[in-house]
């Protein structure tokens, strides 16, 4: 029987381990990730409603441009996820990805055209997919299994550091040039900046590479995944039909009362509330099961649509944003966490095979919202709640941490 990471006894260059501090690594990538958000999140804050009220698109292309941005995400996901685990290499291929969705935000320095955004959120979008599975296997790598849940929470919280404190200074920037093309320029430019920062802090992280699976082809490769979490697919890919993007909660927001720069500060609050609930909710889950947490996500996004279609006031739109920043903690983070736990030995696969199936789910579920949200927002967020309690029968029936790694 061969040997996997779990197997390896873990060592202060390696791992973390209970009860000391965390890798210095997973710290790093935090911050690789919070110059990232930063200024991903100060363009994302403005870009729905900028999108539909400035720029005057639809909320039918909003839902469109969505579902493709996270399709774009996902689509290069399961290649660079096979490919790090065939080679390795964590690091190149973590690079290339955050160098390539630099690069993209360079279209918001030439055009802010509805063409222009579209083709920004789409494009930049591919860099996240290539990134992804072999930052999360290079993290899961130094983050040992008993606190990995609490690893993955910190790597969120300083992620999501970042998109609190996005929304801040485009906050700023709109309340002290005023709402113009000319500071929407500006936000775009100094936007860039903090991007090629994370491409600089990341170049200077010694790399961690894994034993390589040179011969394996990508047939081969997905064969050798874990029954557990072929399981976990299914379950997952539900939820993804329910998962549209946050950017619908952001117009319901504006519908609601909220102006332009109070939904930029909901959403610095919603990232607020995830940073704060990451780690608590990994420290959670490593000590009483990621099984648990993960159905906890799905049943926080079931109440927040139901929530969602009987909410009519501004302080009940508060309350959703915060509660929505703990479902995402947990989605996003911890939903890694237990891959890494159904997956010990091709974990960028196993994390590329996710996001892509995922991601390739969010295009309908984005398209199916915006259809539903020009007849009537309520019956959207019916949907999401109905497939959310969907998803959690499937999870309970399959369990998929139950089943046996091979």
């Amino acid at each position: 029987m061969s040997l996997t990471p779990d197997d390896i006894p873990a060592s202060p260059a390696s791992a973390d381990v209970p009860g000391s501090r965390l890798h210095p690594d997973v710290l790093k990538l935090g911050l690789v990730s919070f110059l990232t958000d930063l200024s991903s999140e100060m363009i994302f804050s403005v870009f729905a409603v900028f999108f539909t009220t400035v720029a005057g698109a639809s909320a039918a292309l909003l839902g469109l441009i969505e579902g493709l941005a996270d399709f774009s995400a996902s689509s290069l996901n399961y290649l660079a996820g096979w490919l790090s685990d065939r080679s390795g290499r964590r690091k190149g291929f973590a690079t290339a990805g955050y160098a390539f969705s630099t690069l993209a935000k360079l279209i918001l320095l030439v055009s802010s055209s509805i063409v222009g955004l579209s083709v920004f959120r789409v494009i930049e979008r591919l860099g996240k997919g290539f990134r992804g599975p072999p930052r999360d296997a290079w993290l899961s790598s130094i983050a040992g299994k008993e606190s990995r849940g609490y690893a993955f929470g910190v790597h969120k919280a300083l992620d999501k550091s970042g998109a609190v404190l996005g929304p801040l200074v485009a906050y700023g920037l709109l309340k002290w040039l005023g709402e113009s093309a000319s500071t929407y320029s500006t936000l775009f430019l100094v936007a860039f900046v903090p991007a090629v920062a994370s491409v600089m802090v990341l170049s200077r992280i010694p790399d961690q590479r894994a034993a390589p699976h040179a011969r394996e082809s990508v047939r081969e490769n997905w064969q050798q995944l874990s029954p557990g979490f072929k399981r976990f697919l299914l379950p997952a890919g539900v939820f993804a039909l329910a998962y549209f993007s946050l950017g619908f909660l952001m117009v319901k927001a504006h519908d609601v009362g909220f102006g332009l720069t109070e939904v930029v500060l909901l959403y610095a609050l919603f990232n607020a509330t995830c940073v704060v609930a990451a780690p608590l909710v990994g420290r959670l889950g490593d000590h009483v099961g990621r099984s648990r947490i993960v159905v906890l996500g799905y049943a926080l996004y079931a109440a927040l649509n139901v929530w969602l279609v009987l909410a009519g006031s501004r302080p009940e739109m508060v309350g959703i944003f915060c509660l929505y920043g703990v479902f995402y903690a947990i989605e996003e983070s911890q939903s890694k966490a237990f891959i890494a736990d159904l997956e010990p030995e091709r974990r960028a696969t196993a994390v590329g095979v996710y996001n892509f199936v995922t991601g390739g789910l969010y295009l309908p579920a984005s398209l199916v919202a915006g259809a539903l949200w020009a007849v009537a927002p309520r019956l959207a967020f019916g949907l999401a709640a109905l497939l959310s309690l969907a998803a959690m029968v499937v999870f309970a029936v399959l369990q998929p941490a139950a089943v046996g790694r091979r």
